[in-house]
């Protein structure tokens, strides 16, 4: 049973701290990967929940890989956003207390997946065209990003 189903088999929905994530991940061309979600239809950044057992750089790392197909190499801190601004309530229930941590990653290997059950479209994109239908939780990511704030980033 994974940590989440466990974890609610125990609370039923009342609210968590669950922490998530993921990663800015740029190819050579300095272009930015963005996914575009199953569960939603929106763009956004590959990343997830953590797992029992792991570091939030292997669920980074595992999230873009199962998501993307991409192995990250180096990761570099962005960003750590929290606060009752980051709760949210999911259309089974189930609330959380988001806990969210980002990376850069500017090397990896593998090969791009186009699409696969979380993904309808993987894509890299120049920073001046990434798409407009953004998933609203990546917005501020993004906004951050675009920003050129010192790093890293307390939210």
């Amino acid at each position: 049973m994974d940590y989440i189903k466990h974890l609610r088999s125990m609370v039923g929905n009342e609210k968590v701290i669950m922490v998530v994530a993921g990663a800015f991940v740029f190819d050579k061309e300095n272009r930015l990967l963005m996914q575009k979600r199953t569960d939603n239809g929106q763009w956004g950044f590959p990343g997830g929940f953590m797992e029992l057992g792991e570091s939030v750089q292997d669920t980074a790392k595992r999230e873009v890989y199962e998501e993307t197909g991409l192995l990250l190499d180096e990761l570099k801190l962005f960003g750590i956003y929290s606060g009752p601004q980051y709760d949210k309530t999911f259309s089974n229930g189930d609330q959380v207390a988001l806990v969210l941590i980002s990376f850069i990653c500017k090397h990896y290997s593998g090969e791009l997946v186009e699409s696969n059950e979380e993904s309808i479209q993987n894509r890299f994109f120049p920073l001046e065209e990434v798409p407009e239908n953004i998933f609203t939780e990546h917005q501020m990511l993004l906004d951050d990003l675009l920003s050129k704030k010192p790093l890293p980033i307390i939210g």
